[in-house]
């Protein structure tokens, strides 16, 4: 019989149980540790059920229903495991789950994240127009979208992957751990591989996927040299690459790449990056306005590889890309702060969440001051001299 736990009303509550009630209550996130009653992610907040702490016991026992035997193998010997796992049954059916358990203190702790079951589009992200003609005006060359964990990078791979399929009749191939959205294939043919289900591991995967005749192809996440020298590799030959990397901001992209490398491999690779990049979006989550239809929404970063881009990348002088970014006009490409002053300007976010967390309080102070000035200019004009 499944482990289960009581709440305080005294209802018998199983893993299962708790991750049916997520997508009623918007959690986008579920936490089981030991101490501490389970948890959801709600908004962006931690919010604990009304049940008791769970013992580090009870937590080794509550989540086994999710893994098959294979699984618990791999657990027990790894000591983590990730793996996607989807509700058979109820209102709910169908949806999936990114079940991620891990051994600390040699107990059961886990972070499992809620899939939307649809492949979200770009208005429903709340993106920018400038990510769906970054997708339009690029046949091959690689699109990295970076960001810290839980900043929806997923989502929106999904959503330019979606936009491929929807548009190219072309062969995509995906390398995922562990697939995350479920993608019907319209005027593309898509292939979908898990690591640890269809293949042993990403090197494999990589290694072969050349040969399987794709056009496009999305790699989860470029974790090491092997997939991030794999990923530029495919890039130069032809290929559109889609990638995530986990950094903060485009500028970081490059430091994170560059350190899988030895010094006398650097050059090569800002050679190669010069060339194949197409460009680099990076993101991360805030709480919006309370009123607004959607709990958070995305600040980004994007940065377009331009000619100007292409020489500073390939001379090592990524130290200049900021200014390059937040002059650029037209080509859609701006900086985290300029990303926060227009959804204060939108009134998706309050100015004090928006300084919060921008990178340059005095930048965004100044834009927002500057905007208001243009509007008391506008309005004077309008009503004209009394």
């Amino acid at each position: 019989m499944p482990e289960t736990i009581r709440a305080e009303n005294g209802e018998e509550l199983s893993l299962k149980k708790l991750l049916s009630a997520m997508p009623k209550m918007q959690a986008s996130d579920l936490h089981i540790k030991p101490d501490i009653a389970p948890t959801y992610r709600i908004g962006g907040h931690l919010r604990s059920i009304s049940a008791p702490p769970m013992t580090a016991e009870q937590c080794d026992r509550f989540v086994q229903p999710l893994m098959n035997e294979h699984q618990k193998a791999d657990y027990e010997r790894d000591g983590h495991i990730d793996f996607a796992w989807f509700l058979d049954s109820g209102p709910h059916k169908g949806e999936r789950f990114r079940c991620n358990f891990f051994k600390a203190g040699q107990h059961t702790h886990a972070a499992i994240r809620r899939v939307n079951a649809t492949i979200p589009d770009y208005a429903t992200l709340h993106l920018p127009p400038v990510y769906e003609k970054i997708v339009a005006d690029n046949a091959q060359g690689l699109i990295l979208v970076v960001g810290v964990t839980g900043s929806g990078k997923s989502s929106t791979l999904a959503a330019m992957v979606n936009q491929v399929n929807h548009t190219r009749d072309v062969n995509i191939i995906t390398i995922e751990d562990p697939i995350e959205y479920r993608f019907t294939q319209d005027k593309s043919i898509i292939s979908q591989r898990e690591i640890g289900i269809d293949v042993p591991d990403f090197h494999t995967a990589l290694r072969s996927v050349v040969r399987q005749d794709p056009d496009v192809i999305f790699i989860g996440e470029m974790r090491d040299h092997d997939t991030i020298l794999a990923a530029i590799q495919a890039a130069e030959t032809g290929h559109l690459v889609f990638a995530t990397l986990h950094t903060t901001d485009t500028m970081g992209a490059f430091g994170r790449m560059l350190e899988f490398f030895p010094p006398k491999e650097r050059g090569f690779v800002r050679s190669a990056l010069s060339g194949c990049l197409a460009a680099i979006c990076a993101q991360r989550l805030i709480p919006a306005v309370d009123d607004f239809e959607a709990k958070i929404v995305p600040a980004t970063e994007v940065l377009i590889n331009t000619p100007t881009v292409r020489e500073k990348i390939r001379d090592g002088e990524e130290a200049d890309i900021p200014a390059i970014i937040n002059s650029s006009t037209g080509e859609g490409m701006h900086s985290f702060t300029q990303s926060f002053g227009e959804l204060v300007q939108k009134e998706w976010v309050t100015l004090p969440v928006a300084r919060h967390f921008a990178p340059n309080k005095e930048a965004l102070d100044a834009m927002i001051k500057g905007v208001e000035v243009k509007a008391q200019s506008l309005v004077s004009r309008i009503k004209g001299p009394r």
